[in-house]
């Protein structure tokens, strides 16, 4: 009767502790298994002369097959096995069967869990170069989203505060009575310039409401791109055009402040660049000065965008080999 014994090492020469060994003989159907030791070594005893396989087996490494032909009586010493780390190549076919509304809710729902600093809420900045334009009830969705985040009522009593506190909007008066007041038109001027610019005026005008980030280029360029943001938008056929939504939802939400604003306070030129501050707590709006923050320091502090793979039509796209 015959002894083969031997050893399983990984790649790198470390013991392969826990390997699956098999003997297989080719004359007999029967096989035998046992697992590699603390010292990588595996041995089978008392056995018939005759030709052997004998597979290797590990969980994250190739499989191995050594073969022999075992004579009478000989104590067979199997070469060392060396087992390479296995290749993995995970393919994901990014889009396959969505419509361009699915792929673009998807990228709303991304953009729904974007926070800055853990709690600013950037609904309005697009990290996709290439987004899909939003259907016009995706830019309603994000126009509610913004104007209910706590953020935004956050920003909208702290502006009622600098307003009571510098007296603006005198007629207003003080106290309780006058915060409110200030609370309530500044929540107003929130959502009639979300809705009205981001919502209404892009989808009769097929524009797209969303700021695309830059990211690339000298600071000057990424300086003038987030600068140009008020007047120049994408349009849902994805070229650059003028912003007109983002302006005449402007001079349209400061005519609407004459509904509630304070006689004395009720100056055209004015109350277009109240609504405009105003629109402090969308984080971000359409405005340059916000668009200049998202440029500089949204990306880097922004937990979504930084942790999530990059994504191509709202979907995560990793195409290449892993080695384990």
């Amino acid at each position: 009767m015959g002894y083969i014994s031997g050893t399983v090492l990984d790649k790198s020469g470390a013991v392969a502790l826990g390997a699956q060994v098999r003997l297989v003989r080719e004359l007999n159907s029967s096989t035998q298994e046992v697992l590699s030791g603390n010292n990588g070594q595996f041995s089978f005893a008392d056995l018939p002369p005759g030709a052997f396989q004998i597979p290797i087996t590990a969980e994250g490494f190739e499989s191995q097959r050594v073969t022999g032909t075992l004579r009478s009586g000989e104590t067979y010493i199997v070469p060392e096995i060396r087992l390479p780390v296995a290749t993995v190549v995970t393919e994901v076919r990014v889009g396959a069967g969505l419509t361009p509304l699915e792929q673009a809710q998807d990228q709303v729902k991304e953009q729904e869990k974007q926070r800055v600093f853990g709690f600013i809420p950037p609904f309005y900045v697009s990290y996709v170069p290439d987004a899909v334009p939003l259907a016009p009830r995706q830019k309603f969705q994000l126009a509610w989203k913004s104007t209910i985040d706590p953020f935004t009522f956050v920003g909208v009593g702290t502006l009622a505060g600098v307003q009571q506190a510098t007296n603006a909007f005198a007629g207003y008066g003080q106290g309780a009575q006058g915060y409110a007041k200030r609370f309530s038109a500044a929540y107003v001027n929130v959502v009639a310039g979300t809705f009205i610019g981001s919502a209404i005026l892009t989808s009769l005008l097929k524009q797209d409401p969303r700021y695309f980030y830059k990211g690339a280029g000298s600071t000057r360029s990424r300086f003038l791109y987030a600068l140009a943001s008020p007047l120049v938008c994408k349009g849902n056929n994805k070229r650059w055009q003028a912003n007109y939504s983002a302006i005449l939802g402007s001079f349209a939400t400061g005519g609407i402040s004459y509904l509630y604003y304070p006689k004395s306070d009720r100056d055209a030129t004015q109350l277009v660049l109240q609504t405009q501050r105003s629109g402090l707590p969308k984080a971000p709006s359409p405005m340059s000065y916000k668009n200049l923050s998202s440029e500089h320091s949204h990306r880097d502090f922004n937990t979504t965008a930084r942790s999530s793979p990059n994504r191509v039509n709202g979907r995560s796209s990793r195409i290449g080999t892993l080695e384990l």
